[in-house]
């Protein structure tokens, strides 16, 4: 869809004269396209380097349609500036009154009320973020089609670095949640938990972790808030609804830790140093993080200490020791249980840290906003946003241990091979609920949103590391390779090595294209990437909009034995026996359908050698093998059939790496009541042909007359060369003998 007909269609009709005239820009560019045509050479209206004001220039005019265009394009900036501030006033106010009046709010209808109003200004924040990003995403749009179009007089680049400073770009107006949120809060009759103390810490609980687009933070932060309230656990370090965390992670020069992580093993380890607020670190907490087996029964624990930074790096080169550490947990008055257990981790982690020679590694920082009842860890939220990684080693500059220094230095500058920005925000649900408790229907209302995307074991530790490493790391996780994150490895790819002008792979290149020699900037390529992107983890952008749930492919056979697609395609990690044991599984079906394809194959083969002497036993039960043949044969090329759909259905699930079922629920089902189907229809028959011989007279005489003939066979000392008569006969014997051989005909 052009750009044009979806800003139309996504507008706000009150606001429609409000958003930017991409129309109008469009046909000056138009206009300013075909004036420079006009030109025998359009390179020479533009002087590159000097200018003369008494030279008249041929191109020369005084209302030219590209100035049209700057002028327009400046005053369209300012009337979605005047707009934007407007807006913002409006809302402000409303939202003050707003609290003026839950405070003093009594009636639950009146509590009501407020509440909706609440949401009406939530909504129309929301509508203001929208108005923002589809103006925003114009300016790029029209500023690009004027470089394509005119690219004598490029501006897109300037004119980008000059949108980016306005207000309403820049605008933070996360105050404006904080303050919502407390209304919510208000309204709802929240009861705070109190905090709980202690010196070391562990958490046993559920973490699931999600992906969200920018454009679609404030909506998840909107939907959270009108449940729960903004956690500020420190006013001093929060920004608005947020604080900075700075997370410096430990790993050796083996990566150690890296592949213990990412290969998910018992009792893998991350060890990391945090603090938060801007600024230098004043209180760190020691922190370390190990993976148990949740099939066992097990929970991954988070245990962590503080330190002054001080004592930091004493800490890590042994010089402060574990009785100095017990003596200041006892000048602060701590319990004794409280300091044997840190005294342990203190120890624990000294010990990891010396034997496995671990050094500050890699970098994560990110601004948070929390979400919880107080200290009630029941349910809670974290979303990070503006995240990136960092060497936390300058390359070309002494190292940290060196420098005798636990982080880095923040006077050095950043290249762009040390850092990586990651597109998204990280919405983290974490759950510490009895066990068979659901989570509450709006967590899982927005679970099942789309406006989140949840990344099976998501990890900024690992995804750091793979990007900023990617010559020391053996394995990668699944989602590097995802399209929406793929610029933000491109832009951190190591410096590839450019070809001399003069080197014979360039002078071969410049002959084959009959161009001549000159050195161009070769395309940014990242060791782990390939040519063109193999995963899709991230719905289509919404622009702040919620999504619809995603449908369900209920259709076809698929959808009627429950094969179609799941509500949720989590990607995880692919392990190549996994292929093998479909294949197993689809060979057992075969081996099933074949024994019962021979068994009836056979049958007909012998009903038909035997119908040149029928017996006089058969009546009704002539045709048994007949039946049981045709009966079986259908069947097997059924289970042949459904054996090959459902492998090449399971092939395909797992080719997606998505964490959702592939099991079989209904089919085995449905094939085991066929056969039993199956084997109850010959029972049947067989039980009405039973009846039918008891009915009719002279049954006992066949029987007598079977075992003549079969004694007859015996005693005969040329049985190979029987009649071939005498073998249904005496397969046909157990029939007889129970009543089954009818009357002679």
């Amino acid at each position: 869809m052009k750009f044009g007909k979806y800003l139309l269609e996504q507008q706000r009709p009150e606001w429609r004269a409000q958003y930017l005239d991409y129309k109008g820009l469009k046909d000056e560019i138009k206009e300013a396209a075909e004036e420079t045509r006009k030109l025998d050479n359009p390179s020479l209206s533009y002087s590159p380097r000097t200018t003369s004001l008494t030279v008249q220039r041929r191109a020369a005019m005084r209302d030219s349609a590209e100035e049209r265009f700057f002028r327009k394009l400046e005053a369209e900036v300012h009337k979605i500036n005047k707009f934007c501030q407007g807006q913002t006033r409006s809302l402000e106010q409303r939202l003050q009154k707003l609290q003026e009046r839950a405070a003093v709010a009594e009636g639950g209808r009146e509590k009501e009320a407020l509440l909706r109003d609440a949401k009406e200004i939530g909504d129309e924040f929301l509508a203001l973020e929208k108005y923002v990003n589809l103006n925003y995403m114009g300016f790029h749009k029209i500023l690009k089609k004027h470089d394509k179009m005119l690219p004598h007089t490029p501006c897109r680049q300037f004119y980008i670095s000059h949108l980016h400073n306005q207000p309403w770009v820049q605008g933070n107006y996360s105050e404006l949640m904080v303050v919502l949120s407390g209304v919510f809060s208000q309204l709802r009759g929240d009861q705070l938990a109190e905090a709980q103390g202690g010196s070391a810490q562990a958490f046993n609980r559920s973490t699931t972790k999600y992906w969200v687009r920018t454009s679609d933070v404030s909506t998840v932060k909107r939907i959270i808030i009108e449940n729960m309230p903004v956690f500020v656990f420190n006013k001093e370090n929060y920004s608005g609804d947020a604080q900075l965390v700075n997370s410096v992670y430990f790993d050796n020069d083996s990566l150690e830790l890296y592949h213990g992580r990412l290969d998910k093993k018992p009792g893998a380890i991350a060890l990391r140093i945090r603090w938060y607020g801007p600024g230098e670190p004043k209180l760190c907490f020691i922190e370390r993080k190990t993976h148990r087996e949740s099939w066992k029964g097990e929970k991954s624990v988070k245990e962590r200490f503080t330190l002054p930074e001080p004592k930091v790096v004493p800490y890590l080169e042994g010089e402060y020791t574990l009785e100095q550490f017990k003596d200041d947990l006892r000048a602060k008055g701590k319990s004794e249980d409280d300091i044997a257990k840190a005294a342990k981790l203190f120890a624990e982690i000294y010990q990891q840290i010396d034997s496995k020679q671990l050094k500050p590694f890699i970098r994560t920082q990110y601004m948070r906003s929390a979400f919880q009842m107080g200290h009630d860890r029941t349910v809670s939220f974290t979303l990070d946003t503006n995240l990136c990684m960092i060497k936390e080693n300058p390359e070309g500059h002494p190292s940290c241990a060196i420098a005798g220094r636990w982080y880095r230095d923040p006077t050095l500058p950043i290249h762009r091979t040390e850092i990586t920005r990651f597109p998204h925000a990280i919405l983290e649900i974490k759950l510490a609920l009895p066990e068979g408790q659901q989570p509450p229907e709006w967590v899982r209302d927005l679970m099942d949103s789309g406006l989140i995307t949840e990344v099976h074991k998501s990890s900024k530790f690992i995804h750091g590391t793979a990007v900023l490493f990617p010559d020391m790391v053996q394995a990668v996780p699944y989602w590097i390779d995802d399209e929406s994150i793929r610029a933000s490895i491109l832009a951190s790819a190591p410096e590839a090595r450019q070809i001399a002008a003069n080197s014979r792979d360039a002078l071969a290149i410049s002959m084959a294209d009959n161009k001549p020699r000159r050195r161009q900037a070769p395309e940014p390529r990242h060791p782990l990437l390939g040519a063109a992107p193999t995963l899709r983890l991230m719905r289509t952008v919404t622009m702040g909009g919620p999504l619809a749930p995603r449908q369900q492919d209920g259709g076809g056979l698929l959808g009627m034995l429950g094969l179609g697609a799941t509500d949720e395609a989590i990607p995880q990690r692919l392990e190549p026996k996994t292929f093998l044991a479909s294949e197993r599984t689809f060979l057992a079906w075969m081996h099933m359908a074949i024994t019962l394809g021979s068994i009836a194959a056979a049958l007909l083969a012998f009903a038909a050698g035997s119908k040149k002497a029928k017996s006089p036993m058969h009546t009704a039960s002539a045709y048994m093998v007949e039946i049981i043949a045709l009966v079986l044969l259908p069947l097997a090329v059924f289970i042949v059939f459904y054996a090959m759909l459902v492998f090449l259905w399971r092939n395909s699930q797992i080719a997606l790496k998505q964490a959702a079922y592939i099991d079989d629920r209904r089919g085995p089902l449905l094939l085991a009541g066929l056969v039993v189907s199956a084997l109850t229809a010959i029972f049947l028959v067989s039980c009405v042909d039973l009846y039918d011989a008891y009915a009719q007279p002279g049954a006992n005489a066949n029987s007598l007359d079977a075992w003549a003939s079969l004694s007859g066979l015996a005693n005969s000392s040329a049985s190979v060369e029987a009649p071939m008569n005498l073998l249904p006969q005496a397969l046909a014997l157990p029939l007889v003998l129970g009543g089954a051989g009818g009357a002679a005909q």
